[in-house]
């Protein structure tokens, strides 16, 4: 099994979950559910500059996966961010969730498809 190419494969698809969300649903706010969300949790003023802030980061983020630069710190700040957002929003947010606490399980199954590329995948190339 070539799994150099899938862990390639599996990393433009991770980069691509946080560039949709950051450019698509965020910056250009074709999804403003996300920037109601951000005015719930941090308030109504700043709601707007917030919601495109987090999109440069998530931006960022495609870029610093793509390059591959200290992927197993990466991986963690991925897993982390994911985590303790969605928890946020459950917590303060919930009836503006695309789909309510199911939101927690849809991210803890992104989580682990970022634990297993970067913690399982790519050790087996080093093993080979």
């Amino acid at each position: 099994m070539n799994y150099k190419i899938i862990t390639k494969v599996l990393s433009i698809l991770i980069a691509s979950v946080w560039f949709i969300n950051g450019l698509y649903c965020k910056i250009l706010n074709f999804v403003p559910r996300h920037q109601d969300i951000v005015a719930r949790i941090l308030g109504e003023d700043y709601a707007e500059a917030i919601t495109k802030t987090i999109g440069v980061l998530e931006l960022i983020m495609v870029v610093w996966i793509l390059i591959d630069y200290k992927s197993k710190l990466n991986a963690i700040a991925q897993i982390t961010i994911i985590i303790l957002m969605n928890i946020i929003e459950f917590v303060l947010a919930k009836d503006l969730l695309l789909f309510g606490y199911v939101n927690i399980v849809i991210a803890l199954l992104f989580s682990a498809i970022i634990y297993f590329n970067e913690f399982h995948l790519k050790e087996k190339i080093v093993q080979s």
